[in-house]
């Protein structure tokens, strides 16, 4: 049996290291590194991860992205998951928030693909 939407991320970005996994306060499962939220997944439709309002509006702007389906004015996006060719976008996402730098961290960002 193919594995869901929701498996492939989750064996994706859980294989990432210091990447841990655990039921999502609001439902569905959550992916941190260390502290920080990556994000986190509604089922196999539904994708929501934090950003600075910069980078969501880069993003949003790329079309990579919508505005937070609850919290629009914030730096989270949502992902929305239509088939198994949005897969490879929502992972792009994940690896993006685990890439950037936070505070105390340096490196340049870039938008996901």
């Amino acid at each position: 049996m193919p594995e869901s939407i929701k498996e492939q991320i989750v064996r994706e970005v859980s294989s990432w290291p210091g990447v841990t996994v655990a039921a999502h306060r609001f439902g569905g499962i959550e992916f941190r590194r260390g502290r920080r939220e990556l994000g986190h997944l509604h089922g196999s439709r539904l994708a929501d991860l934090p950003f600075p309002v910069p980078v969501r509006k880069e993003l949003v702007a790329a079309g990579k992205a919508s505005r937070h389906h609850i919290l629009p004015e914030s730096g989270w996006v949502s992902c929305y998951i239509r088939d198994d060719s949005d897969t490879e976008r929502v992972i792009a996402l994940f690896r993006l928030n685990y890439d950037r730098p936070w505070k105390g961290e340096s490196s340049a960002h870039t938008i996901a693909g």
